[in-house]
């Protein structure tokens, strides 16, 4: 029988990251490490800076919520929490507009632990306070691994119910198709590899975050005309749109398929796509959809990487 290991916990963080500001907020900042941290409170975040001011302070990290474009504030704290953090979160979320807080931490204390539920329970749905705990483990003499804990986060649940107490039959319907696609792609590894898990939604469309806060993946289910759609968003930068456009040839070559480039000139978006007629009615056809959906990520993420 071969010998096993056990698995201690780093008590002192420090260890690794001896300076809060100059080790760990630029560790958590790079995309590897932001995509840990995402993936355990269920959104893709892309980080936008470190140390942005707000007035005389400075908020560790400023990031976008890739599925939405809203503004994350992450604040980091390499301690036990205390009441002098708790104040600047709430300082930091008033002066970036944020709509998600998040505050690492080494370990919550009870009480703001209470203070971050009760902020949850007593904001609108368009704000939400995660409280996460990071810890690091080792087993044996191996190199320490990261593993964050949420310990407090929005009541998701409670806030769509009394948002919408009734969706309608399409609603309904993207419910349930992204939900049955979370279940079937991610159960696959080599796409949960490279695409962190977003939660299921009723919208039309599901983003999926390859690095960046201007441009991701976006798949679509368009009921209406039995039309999926995996594309290429980018968010208002044309110079980047005509700099891909230029390589359309390459790119076409490469993904062995013929594009759909829209410059969208009156809009700030554009978008470069690629579709297939469905039959969205036939569920015992979903597989076949996911996994066409799964395959052109995979190659739009390995192609379009190459020029972006």
């Amino acid at each position: 029988m071969e010998q096993l290991e056990f698995l201690t916990e780093v008590q002192d963080l420090r260890k690794v990251w001896p300076h809060e500001a100059l080790d760990f907020t630029p560790w958590l900042a790079k995309d590897e490490n932001i995509a840990i941290l995402a993936n355990e409170i269920g959104m893709e975040i892309a980080v936008d800076g470190t140390e942005s001011a707000v007035g005389d302070f400075s908020v560790d990290i400023i990031a976008t919520d890739i599925a939405t474009g809203q503004k994350v504030i992450i604040e980091n704290q390499l301690e036990d929490t205390n009441h002098d953090h708790l104040g600047k979160l709430i300082t930091y979320a008033a002066g970036k507009d944020a709509q998600t807080i998040i505050w690492v931490v080494k370990h919550a204390r009870e009480e703001h632990r209470a203070a971050i539920e009760w902020l949850n329970n007593h904001t609108d749905d368009d704000i939400g306070f995660f409280l996460c705990e990071i810890h690091l483990y080792k087993v044996g003499s191996s190199n320490p691994a990261v593993k964050f804990s949420v310990i407090e986060k929005p009541n998701d649940w409670i806030k769509s119910v009394k948002k919408n107490q009734q969706q309608t039959e399409s609603q309904q319907f993207r419910l349930d198709y992204w939900t049955a696609f979370n279940d079937y792609a991610y159960a696959n590894a080599q796409f949960a590899r490279q695409f962190g898990k977003r939660k299921a939604s009723n919208k039309m469309w599901m983003n999926l975050s390859i690095g960046s806060s201007v441009y991701d993946i976006c798949l679509r289910a368009v009921k209406t005309e039995n039309l999926l759609v995996v594309e290429l968003y980018i968010r208002g930068d044309k110079d980047l749109y005509h700099q891909l456009f230029e390589k359309q040839n390459a790119i076409e070559q490469e993904l062995g398929v013929t594009l759909d480039w829209r410059e969208l000139p009156e809009k700030k978006a554009s978008r470069i796509m690629l579709t297939r007629q469905v039959d969205f009615d036939n569920r015992s056809a979903w597989h076949a959809q996911f996994d066409w959906m799964m395959e052109m990520s995979l190659k739009f993420k390995k192609v379009f990487k190459k020029y972006l």
